[in-house]
């Protein structure tokens, strides 16, 4: 059948579109506000987008009265914000952060995080997750009610053991992130993996 999202599902095209393209990476942003709060906040419309230079790409949305929400206004007050990825050792406290707190109130500390100091940008990044990339905006686009921040990705943190510093490559066999899938509360593993050479 065919779905028209202009018109007759238009008001139901995030819950469609957020149940088939699956699963998405999260992205669990921490951002610095001009008087100093940091604010951490999951986002799932994310994904890398190029590697030269390497650049991010994520959607941070309205509240429900239409306002931005913390991390869009901090990424338009500084400029730059770190991207976490969420492995499943800290997907509950991921899904912590996604808790409406009055405004000022850490994240972090709600969830039980750790901020740990970034080598080129501002916002902190979260000690506890496997990975985390320093980002600078390059810019942010508003396509109707979509905000899309990109990031130009100036330092990679990893943990010491998923990185092969021989072959300087990521051990993907022992990073076991979580991916979003159908809204409101489903998600995945990613522990089932197959192979598929590329045709030369």
């Amino acid at each position: 059948m065919e779905l028209d999202l202009e018109n007759k599902f238009a008001g139901r095209a995030y819950q469609i579109l957020a149940s088939l393209v699956v699963p998405r990476p999260i992205a669990l942003v921490t951002t610095i506000s001009a008087n100093g709060n940091i604010n951490a906040a999951p986002f799932s419309f994310f994904n890398v987008l190029g590697a030269n230079p390497p650049i991010v790409a994520f959607a941070p949305g309205d509240r429900d009265d239409g306002t931005p929400k913390d991390t869009a206004l901090n990424v338009r007050a500084g400029h730059e914000f770190v991207v976490n990825l969420v492995d499943e050792a800290i997907a509950e406290k991921m899904n912590l952060c996604a808790a409406s707190l009055p405004y000022g109130e850490s994240e972090l500390t709600h969830a039980g995080f750790t901020a740990a100091p970034s080598f080129v940008v501002k916002p902190p990044r979260i000690a506890e997750s496997p990975v985390s990339l320093e980002c600078a905006e390059w810019g942010t686009l508003q396509i109707g009610g979509n905000r899309v921040v990109i990031g130009l990705v100036k330092r990679l943190h990893v943990r010491e053991e998923l990185f092969d510093e021989e072959k300087k490559r990521i051990r993907s066999e022992e990073l076991f992130l979580i991916g979003r899938m159908a809204s409101p509360h489903w998600y995945c593993r990613t522990r089932d993996r197959f192979e598929m050479i590329r045709p030369a």
